[in-house]
């Protein structure tokens, strides 16, 4: 998983639709089309891996936007991850055997630590622990919820459970477009031997350069591509 460091473009999905949030509110998102057409123009521009995320199902806690990843899954052949609604073991294996390759468990992975061993065992490293942070917690439920969790501590925990690897977004500058903090990733980082996926704030592909510095795997990034302050194409080529 991330033999070399990638730039992983995000389609989060709400009602059927690409969209972006600021700060993970709902009511703020800006709205960039159909889930498909974003997922193959992605492709086409050297995509790797697609970060999908049913924004629905993280909300309502259950798959709402199932139908879309399903045909993303048959439009595509790249790597595939997806978090939002996924909460049971079952759901879980559901959506790997239909081709998703990784599952990203949030609020199911800290209400029930147990399911990422559950899952592992039978799908080893198809697991990926999404640790969101705002103001230094991990939040759950669409970001709604804190759990009083360090995420660093939080990571070796899941890491020792089987997680493949670690999801940390940075709640408090997801989608605002205003630069990342690298101190949060370092400290996740360093917490374990798996690889750690950042996400939030990405601005500038000085941005990607400092999350790859900062010893992270690969980087999800959303709201800068939807937005054109770079293209895929060349954030991949300044970190090749």
């Amino acid at each position: 998983m991330f033999p070399e460091f990638e730039v992983i473009p995000a389609v989060d999905m709400q009602d059927g639709r690409v969209v972006q949030l600021v700060g993970g509110e709902r009511g703020t998102e800006r709205t960039y089309g159909d889930p498909v057409d974003a997922a193959e123009r992605w492709v086409q521009a050297g995509a790797r891996t697609l970060h999908l995320v049913d924004l629905d199902g993280a909300f309502e806690g259950r798959r709402v936007n199932a139908a879309a990843v399903e045909r993303i899954v048959e439009a595509v052949d790249v790597e595939v991850q997806l978090g939002g609604g996924i909460r049971t073991a079952t759901d879980a294996t559901a959506v790997l055997d239909r081709g998703v390759d990784r599952v990203i468990l949030g609020t199911a992975a800290v209400e029930t630590p147990e399911i990422v061993e559950t899952i592992s065992a039978d799908y080893p490293g198809a697991v990926m622990v999404s640790l969101d942070a705002r103001g230094g917690e991990v939040v759950v439920s669409g970001w709604t919820e804190g759990t009083g969790l360090d995420p660093a501590d939080a990571a070796g925990r899941y890491e020792d459970l089987g997680a493949g690897a670690i999801l940390f977004t940075d709640v408090d500058v997801e989608g605002q477009l205003e630069g990342v903090r690298t101190a949060p990733v370092e400290r996740v980082v360093a917490a374990v031997d798996v690889p750690v996926v950042a996400s939030g704030g990405v601005a500038t592909l000085d941005d990607v350069r400092a999350l790859r510095d900062a010893g992270a795997a690969a980087v999800v990034v959303g709201s800068a591509l939807y937005e054109g302050r770079f293209t895929l194409e060349a954030a991949i080529d300044a970190v090749a």
